[in-house]
């Protein structure tokens, strides 16, 4: 038996295990999301296949495209809904549903407003307006017991894809603070050890 294939050399020696309670998810577009956060997802991943077909039994083989799953994320509404309405007015701004001036307003306030958008290099062609304020990057950040960072889970041009509804009910017993789901997608996420 050699060193590698030993037992007592392949124990872990991290034995802790990982809390679905203590994480920090930040968001920059969305500074009012991410105090009120409750739930944030590290979203599944997975890999295509190719099939060689023969006379027999089709051979799988591996693929060579990645698809990433939706960033979900859980938060608590506020009294004047402004997380809400930033996330309502993000969705807008990308669908225009009245007229395209909503398109060019959002993407021009949110690319001129340093705070709120992705930050890009300055190089551009021609005199077109960045469109930076449409994306944001994202990050959720896994705590260690004792609230020190481990891991960073980085997604890069995120944008969101839906907004769950809110209910209001009066024959409600018991008050249950309002809550809201995002879906967001992206171009890619890294998971970085710290």
């Amino acid at each position: 038996m050699t060193t590698e294939t030993s037992p007592l050399n392949r124990q872990p020696d991290k034995l802790d295990y990982s809390s679905p309670t203590q994480f920090r998810f930040m968001i920059n577009q969305l500074p009012k999301v991410q105090f009120f956060t409750t739930a944030a997802n590290i979203p599944d991943i997975s890999l295509g296949e190719a099939v060689i077909p023969t006379p027999y039994k089709d051979i799988p083989i591996m693929g060579d495209k990645i698809t990433f799953g939706n960033l979900e994320v859980s938060f608590i509404v506020d009294e004047h809904l402004e997380n809400y309405i930033s996330i309502h007015n993000w969705l807008i701004g990308i669908g225009f549903p009245k007229n395209r001036q909503q398109f060019s307003s959002f993407r021009s306030d949110t690319s001129n407003n340093p705070t709120s958008a992705k930050t890009v290099s300055t190089d551009r062609v021609g005199s077109a307006t960045p469109d930076r304020g449409m994306y944001s990057d994202a990050t959720l950040t896994i705590l260690s017991n004792k609230n020190n960072p481990l891991v960073e889970v980085r997604y890069s041009d995120l944008f969101p894809v839906s907004l769950s509804a809110l209910s209001y009910d009066n024959s409600a017993t018991d008050v249950a603070y309002q809550t809201a789901e995002i879906s967001f997608r992206y171009k890619l996420y890294e998971i970085v050890t710290l």
